[in-house]
C-alpha cells in the first residue's frame, strides 16, 4: 500500500512531477534537436561530396571524350598512309620520260582499290545501286531518263556514287531513274 504522505505517486498534477517531467522532455528533445544537426550536418558533407565526384566525372568524361575525337582518326590516318605513299610514287612515275599510260592507270586503279579497302575496314560502304530499284533514302533523282533496257523507277545510272558509314548516310548516290521505255509521239 502505497504511504499516505507520498502524494507525488497520486497526483501527477504536483508541481515537483511536472517540473522533473518537463525537463526530462527538455532533455529529450534537446538530444533529439543535437542528433537531428549532426545527421543533417553529415547528409550535407555526403550531399557535398557526391556533387564534387559528379563534377569531377563530367570533366574526366568531357576531357576523354575530346581526347578521343582527336585521335579518332589517327588509325583511319594510319590506314590511308601506305595509299598516300603510292599515289606519291604514281606521280613520280608519270614524269618518267618513258611513262607508259596502261602501267599508270593500272597503278592508279590499285591505288584506289587500296584507299577504299582501308576505308571499308573502318566502316564506309558505297552506295552504287545501277540497275537497282530508286530509293530516296538512299538515292537522289538529279533526271529522268527513257530506257528500253532498265525498268522505269530503277536506276539507270549513277553520276556520283553515295556512302554510308556504320549504316548511317553521308551522301546520296546521285543518279538518272529510268522512266521505262521512250513512249511513241501522237502524229
Amino acid at each position: 500500500m502505497p504511504d499516505p504522505t507520498d502524494f507525488s505517486a497520486e497526483n501527477p498534477t504536483d508541481p515537483l512531477s511536472r517540473q522533473s517531467a518537463a525537463t526530462a522532455d527538455a532533455a529529450s528533445t534537446e538530444d533529439a534537436l543535437v542528433t537531428a544537426r549532426a545527421e543533417a550536418a553529415a547528409n550535407l558533407d555526403r550531399y557535398l561530396r557526391l556533387a564534387a565526384d559528379l563534377e569531377n566525372f563530367r570533366r574526366r568524361t568531357v576531357k576523354e571524350k575530346d581526347e578521343l575525337r582527336q585521335f579518332a582518326a589517327g588509325r583511319v590516318l594510319e590506314d590511308l598512309l601506305p595509299a598516300l605513299d603510292n599515289l606519291a610514287l604514281g606521280l613520280a612515275a608519270t614524269k618518267a620520260p618513258n611513262a607508259d599510260l596502261k602501267s599508270l592507270a593500272g597503278g592508279v586503279e590499285l591505288v584506289m582499290q587500296q584507299l577504299k579497302s582501308a576505308l571499308a575496314n573502318h566502316g564506309l560502304k558505297e552506295i552504287n545501286p545501277a540497275g537497282q530499284l530508286f530509293d530516296p533514302h538512299q538515292h537522289e533523282a538529279i533526271s529522268h531518263a527513257p530506257s528500253p533496257d532498265v525498268k522505269a523507277e530503277h536506276v539507270l545510272t549513277v553520276v556520283r556514287t553515295g556512302y554510308s558509314l556504320n549504316g548511317r548516310l553521308l551522301r546520296p548516290a546521285s543518279v538518272v531513274v529510268s522512266s521505262g521505255p521512250a513512249k511513241e509521239g501522237k502524229h
